[in-house]
């Protein structure tokens, strides 16, 4: 175990904490899984309005994810996912995976797996280039797109799209309602879990509509003090 001197030092130098032992091959892997973590650091103050990632408590590689479309043919959907990444990711070609659990009508969707058809978009994923910034956008994207002229994964839904608006937008309506009457529905393992409101969370929702004008501005303890409260209701 790493004294909190040595813990410290890796910290402020920002290099990874690699045995002096280790083989090359485990030194790439530790080199890999590094910049994941400072990708999922980056989606901070870079990720994709309405979508949301955690990751799992167990495996550095997946991640929990849910969107909320806000505008579109999908308004008001709340679409669930799971994001994984394949252990060489971060090199040439080793694509991240997308699979909804939630049941999405889309030409961009398999509709038997769930899984997104990011290859289509990106043939060749460059590490150098795309992200996971760049799948959670696209997967936003999808919900939003107007020409569906590259789409692969669900050629029945493309087809409706092109000719049958009316029937396609039925479909889509279908699966927004279907999204939200699932949204309490957790995934076991799931780090994005939804659970139904309370009479708690009413009360810290005014006690922070009533005290809070400026959310950069209040304290930690203010927060706190708002949740004792409401937890006693």
């Amino acid at each position: 175990m790493q004294s909190p001197a040595a813990r410290s030092s890796v910290a402020r130098s920002g290099r990874i904490p690699v045995s002096p032992a280790a083989t090359e091959e485990e030194r790439e892997q530790a080199l890999r899984d590094y910049k994941v973590t400072i990708e999922y650091k980056h989606l901070k103050s870079h990720a994709p309005g309405g979508v949301y990632l955690v990751p799992s408590l167990h495996d550095l590689r997946t991640f929990f994810g849910v969107i909320f479309v806000r505008r579109g043919p999908f308004t008001n959907g709340i679409f669930k996912f799971q994001l994984k990444l394949p252990p060489t990711y971060n090199d040439v070609n080793q694509h991240p995976k997308i699979i909804f659990t939630s049941s999405v009508f889309n030409p961009h969707v398999n509709p038997q797996t769930g899984e997104l058809d990011i290859k289509s978009a990106y043939p060749k994923w460059d590490p150098s280039k795309h992200y996971l910034v760049t799948v959670l956008t696209f997967t936003k994207k999808i919900f939003y797109a107007k020409n569906f002229d590259d789409a692969k994964a669900n050629i029945e839904a493309k087809n409706l799209a092109k000719t049958d608006p009316a029937s396609y937008r039925q479909k889509v309506d279908e699966c927004v309602g279907e999204s939200q009457k699932k949204a309490f529905a957790n995934m076991d393992g799931s780090t994005t879990k939804f659970t139904e409101e309370i009479l708690g969370h009413r009360v810290l929702r005014d006690l922070l509509k009533a005290n809070v004008r400026e959310p950069s501005q209040v304290s930690k303890q203010a927060v706190l003090s708002m949740i004792e409260k409401a937890s006693k209701v």
